[in-house]
């Protein structure tokens, strides 16, 4: 029994000092207030821009936009938002490869032809650090 115990109590130990980060992310330069921004925290190359870990919305005020994920475990990790300025939900393209909507992603990464590169915007987080990622759109 006392074996039983010692195993529950150091599971649950390894469980709770599991590292948790904190991904801070402050937009600025919205062509307007309308509509609300779109964010989306990514875990993997395989999934950037399609499938989100973690995503949020915000407003907009004086241009200016913030969102915060917590409990966001160690690891490899790229942000990437965009101004929903008609707020339908839909990154907007005219005529399916130029943006429309204003977007951004952690480390100024953009996109020459194409999206932005995983390897531009990818941080790495690590013991219980707070990331404060800026993006200017």
């Amino acid at each position: 029994m006392n074996a039983l115990i010692n195993y529950f109590a150091l599971l649950l130990t390894g469980v709770m000092l599991q590292a948790q980060n904190t991904v801070e992310v402050t937009m600025t330069n919205f062509s307007s207030n309308e509509g609300t921004v779109k964010v989306g925290l990514y875990d993997s190359q395989g999934t950037w821009l399609e499938k989100e870990y973690k995503s949020a919305d915000s407003t907009i005020a004086n241009e200016t936009a913030k969102v915060t994920f917590i409990d966001v475990p160690d690891g490899v990790y790229a942000v990437s938002c965009f101004h929903d300025e008609d707020d339908d939900g839909v990154f907007d393209m005219y005529l399916g490869f130029m943006p429309k909507e204003d977007y951004g992603c952690s480390n100024g990464a953009t996109g020459m032809f194409g999206p932005p590169k995983w390897e531009d915007a990818k941080f790495t987080l690590k013991k219980n650090e707070t990331k404060l990622v800026s993006i200017k759109l």
